[in-house]
């Protein structure tokens, strides 16, 4: 039987953004209104409402609560069979009622963003061509290059505060589903939205459909994106700048996050447009911050430092190279140079170790970590000889992490760190079960996609999830709270410090290394808060510093509450 989820009621209620202005001004009517999402409220419109804005007769009599609003959509939720179903629904709300929808989130984070982000919207996005309802966000497509500038003015808000693009090339561990990738974006807005209080109607995403090599896809009839290849070469990069281009010229303010675009056009995407747009790269550098933030958290465990460290990757790709970078820099925090920070990784990919020596030809972004030895071919070769304190899985090999190396790794550390960070759940290295069992209960463990806590001797191990909701949310909110002109490493840095600081002993007395998710908004503002005061140490933010910073950035957040309605 399909358990129930019960929804949280809250004590505190939702205030509006600005206390010294109640209502708001609005200036659609009837039928124009009720299918506007950020502005409908569906049952809960009040008889004056009702009677101003021509709703008499087009919703039900009665005038309900939000309260018995979330009582109806917790009784519909709980009807549904699986969880594709279950997305499927949240999304309807999503489209019809986001006050609704996001009051919903939020009082349920820790249940209901496996089923609007990972794992469940990676299912989703394969079917998502199948399960399409109602168009959301923007569709840039290789057929309309030369008319992106034209096309961006078809979005009628003029406020855009975040941008999540996709190309769909790379969705999570599921290779490239074109324009099926559209419920990335999707999904990663509505956590800036619940995580982050960004605006609902100060968020767009976009698909760059730059066409798709899954060749099922392009057989697929219901398939809705361009039916040709991708684009390689000049064509793909001139596409890609044409976007940024129009959104930069349309929304000057607005910043562009990057997802789940593949390797070989990450890094070079991030490289040319880092420190001339507002822009970042999540699968670099915010899976690069959360890692480290959980690395940070299990050495208070250990009691070691983090140069002390031996770290083997299994994967060498944008998300392996960005934790990598991330951690060096936490190592040249306690002294290190880049060099030899560098000496403390090993990376292993489908060839094997990542050599200088092994007589191919390195992508790019691995060139700063090969090393200068003699290339071995797997994974057990390089545990046997390295003997690391920390093992990271970033390769999208269900179950690469097998009883052998699991074991191997507790023989070299009394508190080995096993990291299986691959999305989603069925792309993991290892379950948490295996590894709290094949370690005796000594491991360290924490995943990408979340795992229910495990029983092992009488002890409750909770098994971290290191997602990336911990910190990009609070990173976007703080570079737009304090309009920074863009975003650096040293703000990811930062970030990942501030989330390991709120990690609670007791939450560290169960094995794991992350808060509590239910506590996000509060890490987003305090991220946030961390966010904004690099960027006014590196004199990069354009406001004026407030004397109260955190609650500056706190009164920016919105929060999901029927507020009522004036005519212009």
């Amino acid at each position: 039987m399909t358990e129930k989820t019960h929804f949280v009621k809250p004590m505190h209620r939702y205030e509006v953004d600005d206390l010294d202005h109640p209502l708001m001004y609005v200036n659609k009517t009837g039928t124009d209104l009720i299918h506007d999402p950020i502005l409908n409220k569906g049952t809960g419109f009040s008889a004056s409402e009702r009677d101003e804005f021509d709703l008499v007769g087009l919703v039900p009599p009665r005038v309900v609560s939000i309260d018995d609003q979330i009582s109806r959509v917790e009784e519909n939720y709980n009807r549904l069979p699986g969880e594709l179903e279950k997305y499927i629904f949240l999304e309807a709300l999503h489209d019809r009622n986001e006050t609704l929808f996001y009051r919903v989130l939020i009082d349920n984070l820790e249940k209901l963003t496996p089923i609007v982000y990972t794992p469940v919207v990676g299912q989703a996005c394969q079917h998502y061509g199948h399960i399409y309802r109602r168009a959301r966000g923007m569709y840039l497509s290789s057929g309309n290059r030369g008319k992106f500038k034209k096309m961006v003015k078809n979005w009628k808000r003029d406020e855009i505060d975040i941008i999540v693009v996709t190309d769909g090339s790379r969705i999570l561990g599921l290779g490239d589903l074109g324009t099926n990738g559209m419920g990335i974006p999707v999904g990663k807005l509505a956590l800036y939205v619940a995580c982050a209080g960004i605006y609902p109607s100060k968020t767009l995403p976009v698909m760059l459909d730059a066409g798709t090599n899954n060749e099922a896809l392009l057989n697929d009839p219901l398939y809705l994106g361009e039916g040709h290849h991708r684009l390689t070469g000049d064509e793909y990069y001139e596409m890609v700048d044409e976007f940024i281009q129009a959104a930069h010229e349309r929304w000057p303010m607005a910043l562009i996050q990057f997802e789940d675009f593949t390797n070989n056009h990450a890094f070079p995407l991030l490289e040319k447009y880092r420190d001339k747009v507002l822009c970042f790269n999540d699968d670099i550098q915010g899976t690069g911050a959360v890692a480290l933030a959980g690395i940070l958290g299990a050495l208070k465990i250990t009691g070691q430092k983090l140069t002390d460290q031996k770290i083997v990757f299994l994967g060498a790709g944008s998300a392996a190279i960005g934790i990598a970078d991330m951690i060096t820099a936490g190592m040249a925090e306690e002294g290190y140079s880049l060099e030899q920070a560098r000496e403390q990784f090993w990376f292993v990919d489908s060839k094997g170790l990542v050599s200088n020596l092994r007589g191919d030809t390195l992508a790019q972004h691995k060139v700063a970590y090969a090393r200068d030895e003699p290339p071995l071919t797997s994974l057990m070769e390089v545990l046997n000889k390295v003997q690391p304190t920390i093992l990271m899985g970033l390769s999208g090999q269900t179950g690469a992490f097998t009883q052998e190396v699991v074991e191997s790794m507790n023989r070299y550390s009394e508190r080995p760190i096993i990291f299986a960070l691959s999305n989603p759940t069925s792309k993991a290295e290892c379950t948490a079960g295996q590894a709290y069992h094949w370690s005796d209960g000594k491991a360290i463990f924490a995943s990408g996609s979340p795992f229910d806590p495990i029983e092992y001797k009488g002890k409750t191990l909770v098994p971290g999830q290191g997602n990336n909701m911990y910190i990009f949310p609070g990173v976007g909110l703080g570079a737009c709270v304090c309009k920074a002109s863009k975003v650096t490493n040293s703000m990811f840095y930062a970030a990942a410090k501030t989330l390991a600081e709120m990690v609670s002993d007791h939450a560290l007395s169960q094995s794991n290394v992350f808060p509590k998710l239910s506590d996000i908004r509060d890490i987003s503002a305090k991220i946030a808060t961390a966010v904004c005061e690099v960027a006014f140490d590196e004199g990069i933010a354009n406001i004026t510093r407030p004397a109260d910073l955190f609650s500056f950035v706190q009164k920016k957040m919105y929060r999901p509450y029927y507020i009522p309605y004036a005519k212009i």
